[in-house]
């Protein structure tokens, strides 16, 4: 078969194998992009290997074969092609040359506006490395794949085109996308518009209002309020016509909203002239025209806030949102994805076409900061996709005061990459650098990058290249740090000026036709007006989530979770009675199923796997969903949950909880990939913009949490009091020392209680199923989002004493505290012992052992906040006890006693001792041999039972001889 296609190719085609040179090139064409050559040469290159894939063959085996057909055809068949050798040899450089400048015209692309930065020339890139020289400039040449105006054009022509297109003002990255349609697409958007933007005049008119508004509040910011800091966007202006025109292209293309992330560069800025915000508003919190007494939150500085509206635009209602994010800079990203995918769920949008996430990024924190990796990471995920980003990048060339060329010598500066973009590369998205002073290519580049995303749903970047006029803020003196880069920007005029008289040779504008644009726009300013863009405001409709109705409760009410046991055995049957045909589970998974089924029968007691997904189907049966995030979270890190199970026969997965769903509601658990703050950054965004799903982010253990710590602190924890964010996001996070070491044992409790204030979030410590059944109902039952850390189990998942009974979820509610159940009588106690979690079980059984009947062992579930007055009940039970003991298995110097003593101390008379045992304070969370983790353990234990190691009274230290064996203190 092979043969007879040979036969037919030498037959029909002018090439022989002295024109090798020819199709080597030919074939490297082949390999980048298969339809770009003719389908004779497609059929014959895919026939070369035995599997139809060309791509394995190198390129020595294309030539020898043609060398072998010439030598079967003879050496007439040069004549009877019309074509030679040294011609076939010119039209392969002529291919060879096109593609190079696809592939690396961006290296000598115009794309400073300081025109500091001068590329060396590319050898690639001269015509005579490709065998071209002044001769051929005038002869006519096929030209390939290139998407010019003819088939055939002058040598100078085709190279005039790839100089126009792949190093003006814009230079492009797409060469290693691996899927040949979308490089096909780029080509043919880059290179059939030869003249590129082609803007209507209408549109170069609007792109002049766009940049004297964004001149125009800056500099009237500037004189008004001199001195204060607002992180100019000046140096930076084409980004306000680049993000009217995504706004302009989302509205083509009847997205609802767009989501736009961004740090403080250009905040204040964007707020006025792209989302609408009246300048009154801004000039009033400048000038801080506000009611202290009024406020009922912390608040946070002006170029940190957020902002959200509805528009009308090229015939579109477009509802806008400008996420609030905190200094951190990038770590908006994750959050703004979140609060996208949540928008989409609420659309049933699967494809991400109604709501638009972009992200806007500084190039020295585009290439610096890890979550920008995780958060492209997750864009294709499953669960985490939301059809594609537009990224732009505002580069400035400079990071804080450290310069950050565009390109050039790699690893002098503030990153070893190239391009500040270069990260991009892994998810394969374009790039498309652009230079900041010329705003039609920005604008052109904005609405490629935005059809790109719609067409392919996935990332694509913008980088746009140009300078920062002022300093890092306007305190700033950046000349002491780029003196050569200050001396060149006081020189520039201003992307506004360079573009109006560009506009008035063309004859589009007056010569005075600037300034009096300038003027209106400052007139408008002065009356406090906006007249770039005109808001509806919040509009809303049938998606627009109303949260005054989740602000009804507060977190002391007791609200009834129960769930009668009819109800919990019908969903046990939804849940355990309806896999598929053929379903075959695990062995180990059927036992525990039959072990569910038992437990719903009321047969045996309940476990926390039982408990939890009881809670889930039970919500889902109220119409709430449940979605669920972390690494292994379907399964559980601990062989506990498997929400998610499996057929052993062909690996398919089935989610039994969502048979339990009602009315469209749904149950979705993602096992992620490994991040951290990436993952719970998407889901504080998701729970934030969704409160009728209970979302929950799960650390595979709890000490994982320390790498998403921005986001608990600059989000979870005070976003409420920043910015008046209602958010229910549920942390769940493994903790208990079961002798696993210093990284699998602690979820630093303390730090999340040392964030606490305000009553603004919920940190609990659930001691058995039930509770653990009846906290998650609440977090959804009740009418009030806030965010919940649960400090999950781990040994206690299969303790034997850790059960409940399914009369105890169909009965109650959460209970802040447990008081003793074990039958004491009150009189007779003489010491309490307060505690959260594990050590209840170590302690308790420790006391039977023991026969003491005078210790009583109460669990404090809710360390935050602090339920006061079930502690003071539950100590009022007992009159005659004078020591009053935290006991923790955490060191001294961690878990809850430091945070929580002032609030035990509080009912506390006169003949009452307050003391603690712990571990001895220390600098790692846990020990990491085990069998000093066990004398530690049971240390503590004695110390919380009967004393330990030092006793503080008066203010003096007095030792005890037992407390060196134990290494444990117990203190007033």
């Amino acid at each position: 078969m092979k043969s007879d296609l040979n036969d037919e190719f030498i037959s029909t085609s002018p090439l022989f194998g002295g024109n090798s040179s020819y199709v080597e090139a030919y074939y490297e064409q082949y390999l980048r992009d298969p339809e770009s050559v003719e389908p004779s040469w497609r059929d014959y290159f895919k026939s070369l290997n035995g599997d139809g894939n060309g791509s394995d063959i190198a390129h020595g085996p294309i030539r020898d074969s043609f060398v072998d057909m010439q030598a079967s055809a003879g050496q007439g068949a040069s004549a009877k092609s019309g074509l030679s050798s040294r011609a076939a040899q010119k039209q392969a450089g002529v291919l060879q040359l096109i593609n190079h400048y696809r592939s690396r015209g961006h290296r000598v692309a115009d794309l400073d506006p300081l025109g500091l930065y001068n590329p060396a020339p590319l050898p690639d890139l001269d015509p005579a490395y490709h065998g071209l020289g002044e001769a051929d400039m005038d002869k006519v040449f096929n030209t390939g794949s290139l998407y010019a105006h003819d088939d055939e054009m002058r040598l100078r022509d085709i190279i005039d085109v790839c100089k126009h297109v792949y190093t003006g003002t814009i230079g492009t990255e797409y060469m290693y996308i691996t899927n040949t349609e979308e490089k096909r697409w780029i080509q043919r958007r880059l290179e059939a518009g030869v003249e590129h933007p082609g803007l209507q005049d209408s549109e170069k008119l609007e792109i002049l209002r766009q940049l004297t508004a964004a001149e125009g509040i800056e500099r009237y910011l500037h004189t008004k309020y001199v001195g204060q800091k607002r992180f100019s966007l000046e140096g930076a202006d084409s980004m306000i016509p680049a993000l009217d025109e995504l706004v302009r292209s989302a509205a083509r293309h009847h997205v609802d909203e767009v989501v736009i992330g961004m740090a403080h560069r250009g905040r204040l800025n964007v707020l006025v002239n792209i989302l609408g915000k009246a300048p009154s508003e801004l000039f009033a919190e400048f000038e801080g025209k506000y009611d202290v007494d009024e406020l009922d939150m912390s608040g946070d500085v002006k170029y940190h806030l957020g902002f959200s509206t509805d528009i009308e635009i090229e015939d579109e209602r477009v509802h806008l949102v400008l996420a609030f994010n905190p200094s951190h800079l990038e770590a908006v990203n994750p959050v703004a994805q979140g609060s996208v995918k949540a928008r989409q769920v609420r659309r049933h949008d699967t494809a991400g076409e109604t709501v638009l996430p972009v992200l806007i990024h500084g190039d020295a924190s585009f290439a610096g900061q890890g979550i920008v990796m995780e958060t492209l990471q997750l864009s294709q995920a499953e669960g985490y996709a939301t059809g594609g980003t537009v990224h732009l990048i505002v580069n400035n060339q400079l990071g804080f005061t450290m310069q950050d060329p565009i390109t050039g010598k790699q690893g002098e500066m503030s990153r070893t990459s190239q391009y500040c973009t270069d990260i991009a590369k892994m998810l394969e998205a374009p790039v498309f650098h652009v230079n900041g002073d010329d705003p039609e290519a920005v604008v052109f580049v904005t609405r490629l990058a935005m059809d790109y995303r719609e067409t392919f749903g996935k990332d694509v970047i913008v980088d746009m290249i140009c300078y920062r006029r002022q300093g890092h803020n306007e305190a700033d003196e950046p000349a002491v740090t780029q003196p050569l880069m200050y001396q060149k920007v006081k020189s520039m005029q201003t992307t506004r000026m360079l573009y109006a008289k560009h506009l008035q040779d063309l004859g589009l504008i007056g010569e005075n036709g600037a300034q009096e644009l300038f003027d209106a726009y400052r007139d408008g300013l002065d009356a406090g007006k906006n007249i770039s863009r005109t808001t509806l405001g919040m509009v809303g409709n049938e998606h627009t989530v109303d949260w005054d109705k989740y602000r009804l409760d507060k977190w002391s009410n007791i609200v009834d979770t129960s769930v009668p046991v009819e109800t919990l055995r019908r969903l046990s049957a939804s849940l355990y009675d309806n896999l598929p045909d053929g379903f075959d589970l695990h062995k180990r998974v059927q036992r525990i199923v039959d072990d569910r089924r038992k437990m719903a029968a009321g047969a045996s007691r309940i476990d926390w796997g039982f408990a939890e997904h009881m809670a889930y189907a039970s919500l889902l049966d109220d119409g709430f969903n449940v979605r669920l995030s972390g690494q292994d979270s379907g399964r559980g890190t601990f062989f506990h949950r498997h929400a998610k199970i499996y057929n052993q026969k062909d690996g398919q997965a089935f989610l039994p909880l969502n048979e339990c769903s009602r009315d469209g509601t749904f149950f979705e658990v993602n096992d992620t990939l490994l991040s951290e703050a990436g993952v719970l950054g998407f889901e504080y965004g998701y729970a934030s913009a969704d409160p009728q799903t209970l979302t929950i982010w799960e650390a595979q253990f709890g000490d994982f949490v320390n790498g998403a710590q921005v986001i608990i602190d600059q989000f979870i924890a005070s976003g409420r009091a920043k910015w008046g964010r209602m958010c229910g996001l549920t942390m769940f996070l493994p903790h208990g020392y079961e002798g696993q070491g210093p990284e699998h044992s602690s979820a630093r409790l303390e730090r999340f209680l040392q964030l606490c204030a305000e009553r603004h979030m919920l940190v609990c410590v659930p001691s058995t199923p039930s509770q653990w059944f009846h906290l998650l109902r609440q977090q959804m039952v009740r009418n009030l989002r806030m965010p919940l850390v649960v400090l999950t189990p781990k040994s206690l998942l299969r303790h034997r004493l850790s059960t409940s009974t399914l009369e105890d979820l169909s009965d109650g509610h959460f209970q802040f505290v447990i008081d003793d159940t074990s039958g004491l009588e009150p009189e007779k106690v003489k010491r309490v012992v307060f505690c959260s979690g594990k050590v209840y079980y170590d302690l308790y059984q420790e006391r039977e052992e023991r026969e003491l009947d005078d210790v009583a062992l109460v669990r404090i579930e809710q360390l935050y906040p602090f339920p006061a007055e079930d502690y003071a009940a539950a100590l009022a039970r007992y009159p005659n006890a004078d020591q009053i003991v935290w006991c923790q298995e955490e060191p001294e110097n961690q878990g809850a006693w430091y945070q929580i003593k002032h609030r035990l101390q509080v009912p506390l008379e006169d003949h009452h001792e307050l003391l603690y045992a712990t571990r001895p304070g220390a600098a790692t969370t846990a020990v990491g041999y085990h069998k000093l983790h066990v004398q530690q353990q049971e240390a503590v234990v004695e110390a919380g039972l009967v004393g330990g190691e030092h006793l503080i009274e008066k203010g003096t230290v007095k030792a005890d001889p037992r407390g060196k064996k134990s290494g444990v203190r117990s203190k007033k």
